[in-house]
């Protein structure tokens, strides 16, 4: 899939470029509390995870419990999850992917 016209322009590729040069997750946390505040890092994360459990087949009710996310939080992120840009599903079938190689499977 493409990349949404409403959203690229130069500075957004800029942005993108930025975080794509990251080598650590040291340096992710240190550039993502410059750029950001620590709400929207913290809801961030919350969303990521609540596509991982949903995307595990875990209900509503322990996903509000696990993550304190709002329903309707939870309904956004399935509908990106399931009928966005795959952005969420490729990054969690790559988090897979590590979590595997770090098992050794």
């Amino acid at each position: 899939m493409t990349a949404n016209p409403k959203l690229k322009d130069d500075i957004t590729d800029q942005l993108f470029r930025a975080i794509l040069s990251l080598k650590t997750e040291e340096e992710c946390y240190q550039f993502f509390e410059d750029v950001s505040t620590i709400g929207e890092l913290k809801s961030m994360a919350q969303r990521l995870e609540v596509a991982r459990l949903l995307k595990a087949g875990v209900i509503y009710d322990d996903i509000v419990a696990a993550t304190g996310a709002s329903t309707a939080t939870i309904s956004r992120v399935k509908r990106c999850l399931y009928y966005g840009a795959d952005g969420y599903k490729t990054v969690l079938a790559r988090l897979e992917e590590d979590q595997a190689d770090q098992n050794g499977v």
